[in-house]
């Protein structure tokens, strides 16, 4: 008798168990539905920011070309008009 009791708690308890552990395996599972998604959002934005920083980097690259070119011609104006100053003629009062 004490043999059926044991196996019927055991049952029992195995048939009380399953429900809840299934339903934390639910549970464990949409978490990680949702893990992926935003793993997976976040690797798109992530992409996303790699072609924006290249872009950013060439167009940077392009400016400082640019900047440099107009130093130099800025330069080589400056040293065309250096050497001569014009005579200022100053008016005297009379």
């Amino acid at each position: 008798m004490s043999r059926k009791n044991t196996w019927a708690i055991l049952v029992a308890t195995a048939m009380l168990a399953l429900p809840l552990a299934s339903c934390k395996d639910f549970k464990t599972l949409q978490e990680n539905e949702q893990l992926k998604a935003q793993v997976a959002e976040l690797q798109k934005e992530n992409g996303q920011v790699g072609n924006d920083l290249e872009s950013m980097t060439a167009s940077r690259d392009a400016l400082a070309k640019e900047n440099d070119k107009l130093k130099s011609e800025l330069k080589s104006l400056k040293s065309k008009h250096s050497g001569k100053k014009p005579s200022s003629t100053k008016h005297h009062r009379t």
